[in-house]
């Protein structure tokens, strides 16, 4: 038999509408980490320095990075929803390597996800970044248990994925940073271990407490680039008012097009955020610019 290859080890979400698994599209790496949670049971009766570990508890992760943000909308609202999921991993084969080889170590088990990262980066391709904390017990998969192939995707450029920020926090979001070269969206849901005595076997029970998100976005603290876009776009002096001011302001997510990429089509998602931090480079011989970084401040809306 042939050495396993990454690219036919993949992680696949259950579709409660399709009653079937699939792949989390354009995948570029995945991880599972099964872990047993020890403790030393050495003690006084046992003769000899060695530590002798007994297995106390049983937990499970999973994290995938992908060139996919088309779905964007559907894992913001999955986080958000904090209800778990049912994956599964296995060996995949055909052309597309989506179809399951139902492998010997193919296991699946419900999860949350408890972490997704969005990186917009000028001039790359838009990447996510997905990760998910196991609940409960992991099984073998029945070989009835089928996938379903879904469409090959499409790459997200960076610069047509656009921050737009407000003035405050009753103004429209609707002017972008001017001159940006990066963004990142990144929401975490805290979980908490629930298992207690009532609970049969060693598997950890999760159960989700809070959620918190924050976004941060890289621009040049100006450029030489003839704007002609009639389309207006906050400076770094326009950053320092929202920072000095200390209060929320709206935002949103958006793809862009038109002139110099300022004109939003669909939002992705939107909200209020506080600007926590404001760094501003000047490395010698380099271009000045600044970092924002931003904490959401309430619930985020997922357009619809």
């Amino acid at each position: 038999m042939a050495t396993l290859k990454g690219q036919n080890f993949r992680i696949c979400i259950f579709d409660s509408t399709a009653e079937k698994y699939k792949v989390i599209g354009m995948a570029t790496g995945c991880t599972v980490t099964l872990t047993n949670n020890t403790d030393d049971a050495s003690h006084k009766d046992i003769v000899g320095a060695a530590a002798m570990p007994t297995v106390t508890s049983k937990s499970w992760q999973l994290s995938c990075d992908s060139l996919d943000v088309a779905d964007a909308a559907a894992m913001l609202t999955a986080i958000k929803s904090m209800s778990p999921m049912t994956l599964m991993w296995d060996e995949t084969s055909t052309s597309d390597n989506q179809t399951r080889a139902k492998a010997t170590f193919a296991r699946k088990g419900s999860a949350y996800l408890n972490d997704v990262t969005f990186n917009f980066n000028d001039r790359e391709n838009s990447t996510k970044s997905l990760q998910f904390q196991g609940t409960g017990p992991l099984q073998t998969v029945a070989a009835s248990e089928a996938t379903q192939v879904i469409p090959l995707g499409s790459y997200t450029k960076g610069q047509f994925v656009r921050l737009f920020l407000g003035s405050d926090n009753t103004a429209a979001p609707s002017t972008v940073i001017a001159a940006a070269k990066s963004l990142s969206l990144h929401v975490s849901l805290t979980l908490e271990d629930a298992t207690t005595k009532d609970t049969a076997g060693d598997w950890q029970v999760q159960e989700p407490t809070a959620l918190s998100y924050d976004i941060s976005t890289g621009a040049l603290v100006r450029s030489s680039e003839t704007i002609t876009s009639a389309v207006g776009a906050k400076s770094l002096a326009d950053l320092e008012t929202i920072y000095e001011a200390g209060t929320p302001v709206k935002w949103k997510i958006a793809n862009v097009g038109g002139d110099n990429n300022r004109t939003a089509s669909s939002t992705i998602v939107s909200g209020s955020v506080i600007l926590s931090q404001l760094a501003i480079n000047g490395p010698n011989r380099q271009n000045a610019d600044y970092t924002a970084t931003l904490n959401g401040y309430g619930d985020y809306t997922v357009a619809a």
